[in-house]
């Protein structure tokens, strides 16, 4: 067995959930053409990991997701670095994903953050060469967090945007909203942060789910209602949320609204959140 491969198996449960993204990643576009990413690097960084026996997704629903999240990941840093030049990206929980192969305009930095354990596995995997794209250990569960990234001292500096993608469900409810406040008290006015997030029926039930139960993780926290994003902290604003299974099926298509009129908020999806200049609170 290579180091790659042992590296691949010894990590702990949630890490272990990155093969679910980069398997999705590097087989999903043959599935569903109409969502595909196109990722240069999923297929050969897979290859170099899967001889180590563990089970890869094969659920429909899982890679449909996943690359429907991708793209819309991709999108808002896109959108968030057309309005700033040259600005600061910062995948928190990056497992094995790529996104500089789609953000980089010549001008941005990417920093990639994870736990030291994810990282030792990247860098044999996937040698940064771009002095504008670096990898950072990260800690979420940490009260400091922010310092780690090196983000922005105070208010005044440059907007940054920050996303964390299959990462927040994993931790416990005071975990989430303590990253929800340090955005909002830290984060210079226009920066954002993007993350996805389950419905509070997903909650102690990943052994339900085809692909998250061989892993070993559990669900700890999902959404109640879209108040709790913006309420522990005055600066958060909701910019958008985004149904990360829509169109999946007609089955999905019939009930997704009466599900989110029900619950008040949908299944899973895609939030940005905005911190504001404090004369527009």
């Amino acid at each position: 067995m290579t180091t790659t491969s042992q590296a691949a198996r010894s990590l702990s449960a949630v890490p272990s959930t990155l093969r679910i993204s980069l398997a999705a990643r590097a087989s999903g576009d043959a599935m569903f053409p109409q969502l595909g990413v196109r990722d240069a690097y999923a297929a050969s960084v897979l290859e170099q990991i899967r001889d180590d026996g563990h089970a890869l997704p094969e659920d429909r629903a899982t890679i449909y997701g996943i690359l429907n999240r991708t793209r819309r990941f991709r999108s808002l840093a896109q959108e968030f670095l057309k309005q700033h030049p040259g600005g600061r990206v910062v995948n928190m929980g990056c497992g094995l994903s790529h996104y500089f192969q789609w953000l980089d305009d010549g001008q941005c930095r990417l920093t990639d953050a994870d736990l030291p354990e994810v990282l030792e596995l990247r860098r044999e995997l996937i040698p940064e060469t771009d002095p504008r794209h670096d990898v950072c250990p990260l800690d979420l569960t940490s009260d400091g967090w922010w310092d780690q990234l090196a983000l922005p001292r105070n208010r005044k500096g440059e907007p940054v945007f920050l996303f964390t993608e299959g990462v927040l469900m994993y931790l416990e409810p005071q975990q989430v909203r303590a990253v929800f406040a340090t955005f909002g008290e830290r984060a210079p006015p226009g920066s954002v942060l993007a993350f996805d997030a389950m419905c509070w029926l997903a909650v102690g039930r990943a052994a339900q789910h085809p692909s998250v139960r061989a892993t070993g993780a559990e669900f700890r926290w999902g959404l109640r209602r879209a108040s709790e994003l913006t309420e522990v902290h005055p600066r958060l604003r909701l910019d958008s949320a985004y149904r990360v299974l829509e169109g999946f099926g007609l089955p999905y298509t019939l009930f997704a609204p009466l599900v989110l009129m029900m619950l008040g908020v949908s299944l899973y999806a895609v939030y940005a959140l905005s911190a504001t200049d404090p004369a527009d609170t």
